[in-house]
Formats: structure tokens, C-alpha cells, sequence
């Protein structure tokens, strides 16, 4: 019944803001123009179709706006009017009233803001789809920001949630292609991101493990900048965080004016992402505009600040091989390595034929090589290969979901930064260092020393149970004994039954000689 009733409550919104009619006009048909002259009747739709989609999208819920978040960053397969408008749903969802955020504060943290803090702001400084954050002062005077959790959002996001197993059903039941997709592990994998996301203390951890990942002082603390998590002022609904100062990464003009080079800029966000992807396993997932910033700060110029760390990736030993293998062997062409990693991984059925798989990934990705990434739409090119996956029954990995749109986010911030930049070629040198340390000796070395811990406490048991094992009295012989018992067994069981098998043949054919005459 909710779940009826949710969707009642989807198509009426979506009559109210008249999406029906943004859709009805991208068909290309002669009967488009008729129809929507008569939808149109006793509806007065003067807002411009971005500005109607962007308030749809806020009314249905948090699981929309996070939909129209990422929908934002595709300004190669949306319209500009209607990704501008979207991109106010990064940090500019309606706040909830400040008396709910202190209550809130007052209920978790066991005392009121003002008792709390030196001073805090009544007034949210950004307000997303999830929760909304207040600036503050620390008694010792350091500046922090205070993310307030949503109330009442869990019940609102499983109604969503419900609906969406059931369309995810209703499409397995009706499509072959739809079962190939396993929409149902998809929205299960969207379940649990959307849940953890609710629990702040569970971003609070995110943060804390990306802020060790890129350490201040560490290797690669000229990258990113991850604000350090005020422990002591958190709970499941309360989320304090050092505070962050900076311009938002799809400010160009601005990021110019502060003398940021964009190229440069462009180029460490690859990095960035490949980092944490292949070296770490873990990865930000929401990446986002709204969620990036890039540092002013004389001192930090030019370098990423990451925020909102409630969506993350985390990928296993098996699929980073697998990943940077396909990686690699894209960027190089070789569409045969890429055809079997496919197979031997079990993607696609074992009896898939090499070559055929070979020849459509090529036709795929071929004319997308060599060309700037303001020319290439990664977008596109998934595409492309979803229609030939559809030949190979091609499974999707649920795990690897989080991913995609990690990837998607990425190449809709390069595109903004600097759209001559060549992800191939900027990836590619990355990718393929990280696999020499996989598998060269400096991987060996690694490996041998990461595992010395455990030889260590080994080693000294080695001789005790070689001695053990030598000591133990020879049963060879007694063991032969039995198989051949066995196997005698075995031999007396297969004439018995080839026995009853001619007896029952014997007495078919009498039955059918006596009934035949």
C-alpha cells in the first residue's frame, strides 16, 4: 500500500511540474506537437523546464536529488539550462528550521549549542539532501563545521526504497535484458549506501580513514586536504568536522582570479581518483561539486578539499587487479586482453568465442581514442558498450556501481576544469607504475615483508611439526588395503546392477512379444 500510494504521489508531482511534457517533447515523432497541446490544456507551466525538474526533484525526496546531483555533472547528455539549474541541488536543497538542527544538537550531544561552542550559527551554511551544516567556534578557538542529520529521514528513504524493489522486480520478471542488469543486487547495493550515509558517525569514520590516506606532510598531502574529525562532538546524528575554507571546484572564473592553475588542477583530479581507487581500495563516492572544494589558502594553493564523506567505495585486492588490468589494456588497445579478462573473470558465459567479444569491444572504443576529453564522452562510450553487452549476456557487478558513478562524476569535473585535458593519456603513465608495483620485484619485496609477521611467529613451530608429521606411524599399507576392498566392493556392485539391468531387459522384451501377439 505505501508503496502504491508513493507512486501515486511520484506521477502527481511529476503532472504538477509537468514532467510529462519536458519528456513528450524530446520524442521525435509527428504526433508530438498534437499531443502536447492537449496536455497542456488547464495547466499553466510559465517556469523554465530546468527550474520545474529541479523542484520535482526536491519535493519526491533525498534519493531524487541525489539522482539529479549526478544527472548535473552530465552537461554532455543533458541541456546546459537544465544542468545549471541542477547544480543548485549540490548545496542548496531547502535548510530545515534551525530550532530542529539545536534540538538536535541538545538531544545527541547531551547540552545546548550555546554551552557547547564559543559560538555557533543559527543559520546553515549549506543545505544538501541529507543533512544540513552550521559553522561554530571550539572553546579553544578552533573554527568547525557541525553537520546536522535530516529528522526523519530513514522512514522517507525506505518508502523510496520499497518502490524501487519493486520496479527492480517487476523488471526482472518481464525483461531477460533486466535480469542480466540484476537490478534487484543494484538497489540493494543502493540500500546500504543511502543507509550508511544516515549514520554520521559512520562518515565521521570515512573521513578519519581518507584523512590518514592523505596524511598532512605524507606523500601525498599536496593532493588532498580532508579536515580533521572533532570526536569528542559527534554522534550517530551529529557529525563535527574542522572547518574548511575554499572556492568550489566548478568556480572556474574564481579559481583563476585566486591564481589556480586549472590544467594542473585537472590533472590531479585523476590522479586523485586512480589514488584511491588502486592504491587504497577506498574511494569518495559522492563526487560531486558541491562536495569538492579547491583550497585559496596561500599556504595550500590549489589543492583538492574533499567534504561529505557519507557515500564511499571500497573495492577487494581481486577487483583492483581486475580493474587496472582492463584499465591498461584499453589505454594500450589491446581489446584481445580486454575480451579475456572479460571471460576469465566469468562477466560473460565461458563459451563465449574470444575473437567476437574482441571485435565488438573494438568497434566500441576505437573511435574514441586519441581525441581530447572535450571530444569524448565517457558517458557514450558506456553506452556503446551496454547495447554489445547485450550480444555476450554480459552480467553487471553490482559492487562495481559505486564505481561507475564515481568515474561518470570525474570526468564531468575534467570537463569543466580543462576540456583539452586527455584522461587517457594522463591515467595511463599512473596505472601503469601502480602495476609494476603489483607485480615487479618491488611488489615481491612488499609482499615478503608484509608477511613476515606471520612467518615469524611460524617459523619456530616449523620443526616440532615436521618431527610430528615424520613420527606419525606409516599407514600406507593399511590404506591400500582399503581401496582395494573398496574397489572390489565398487566391482561386485557394477555386475550386480549390469545382472538386474539384462533381467529387466529380458523381461520388457517378453512383455512386449506377449502383448504384440
Amino acid at each position: 500500500m505505501f508503496t502504491f500510494l508513493r507512486l501515486i504521489r511520484i506521477m502527481f508531482v511529476s503532472f504538477r511540474y509537468g514532467l510529462d511534457e519536458l519528456v513528450i517533447s524530446g520524442i521525435q515523432h509527428p504526433w508530438t506537437e498534437r499531443l502536447l497541446v492537449v496536455m497542456r490544456l488547464g495547466r499553466k507551466l510559465h517556469a523554465p523546464r530546468g527550474e520545474r525538474l529541479r523542484l520535482a526533484l526536491e519535493t519526491l525526496g533525498p534519493i531524487f536529488v541525489k539522482f539529479g546531483q549526478v544527472l548535473s555533472t552530465r552537461r554532455d547528455l543533458i541541456p546546459a539550462d537544465i544542468a545549471d539549474e541542477l547544480a543548485r541541488l549540490q548545496d542548496r536543497v531547502p535548510p530545515f528550521p534551525s530550532e530542529v538542527a539545536i534540538a538536535s544538537i541538545r538531544k545527541e550531544l547531551g547540552r545546548h549549542p550555546d554551552e557547547l561552542f564559543a559560538s555557533f550559527e543559527r543559520e546553515p551554511v549549506a543545505s544538501a539532501s541529507i543533512a544540513q551544516v552550521h559553522f561554530a567556534v571550539l572553546k579553544d578557538g578552533r573554527d568547525v563545521a557541525v553537520k546536522v542529520l535530516r529528522p526523519n529521514m530513514a522512514p522517507v528513504i525506505d518508502k523510496d526504497l520499497r518502490l524501487l524493489r519493486a520496479a527492480a522486480t517487476l523488471i526482472e520478471k518481464i525483461s531477460a535484458d533486466g535480469r542480466r542488469l540484476k537490478p534487484r543486487e543494484v538497489v540493494a547495493e543502493f540500500d546500504k549506501y543511502l543507509h550508511d550515509e544516515l549514520d554520521l558517525l559512520r562518515e565521521a569514520a570515512n573521513c578519519s580513514q581518507l584523512r590518514r590516506n592523505f596524511a598532512p606532510g605524507g606523500p601525498r598531502g599536496d593532493l588532498l586536504i580532508v579536515p580533521e574529525v572533532m570526536w569528542d562532538y559527534c554522534s550517530s546524528s551529529i557529525f563535527t568536522m574542522e572547518r574548511m575554507r575554499g572556492i568550489p571546484v566548478n568556480h572556474a572564473a574564481r579559481l583563476v582570479e585566486a591564481g589556480v592553475d586549472l590544467k594542473k588542477l585537472a590533472r590531479d583530479g585523476v590522479e586523485i581518483c586512480f589514488t584511491q581507487m588502486f592504491a587504497d581500495g577506498f574511494f569518495h563516492a559522492d563526487m560531486h561539486p558541491g562536495n569538492i572544494y579547491v583550497s585559496d589558502d596561500p599556504r595550500t594553493l590549489g589543492r583538492y578539499i574533499a567534504l561529505d564523506f557519507g557515500i564511499v567505495g571500497s573495492l577487494s585486492e581481486f577487483d583492483k587487479n581486475y580493474l587496472a588490468q582492463n584499465f591498461l589494456a584499453f589505454f594500450r588497445r589491446d581489446y584481445r586482453q580486454v575480451a579475456r579478462l572479460h571471460i576469465e573473470s566469468g562477466w560473460v558465459p565461458p563459451g563465449t568465442r574470444e575473437e567476437e567479444l574482441e571485435g565488438a569491444i573494438r568497434a566500441c572504443c576505437e573511435p574514441y581514442f586519441d581525441r581530447p576529453l572535450a571530444e569524448i564522452s565517457l558517458g557514450q562510450v558506456l553506452l556503446r558498450l551496454f547495447q554489445t553487452s547485450r550480444r555476450f549476456n554480459v552480467e553487471i557487478q553490482p559492487q562495481l556501481v559505486l564505481l561507475q558513478k564515481t568515474l561518470l562524476n570525474v570526468e564531468g569535473l575534467g570537463r569543466e576544469l580543462d576540456p583539452s585535458l586527455d584522461l587517457w593519456k594522463t591515467a595511463k603513465p599512473y596505472l601503469e607504475r601502480w602495476m609494476n608495483e603489483r607485480v615487479g620485484w618491488a611488489a615481491l619485496r612488499n609482499n615478503l615483508r608484509r608477511e613476515s609477521q606471520q612467518w615469524a611467529q611460524m617459523l619456530p613451530e616449523l620443526p616440532r611439526l615436521v618431527h610430528h608429521q615424520l613420527a606419525r606411524p606409516d599407514r600406507s599399507a593399511d590404506t591400500l588395503a582399503e581401496l582395494q576392498r573398496l574397489r572390489a566392493a565398487q566391482q561386485q556392485t557394477n555386475r550386480l546392477m549390469a545382472v538386474i539391468a539384462a533381467v529387466l531387459a529380458v523381461g520388457v522384451a517378453v512383455a512386449l512379444w506377449a502383448v504384440s501377439r
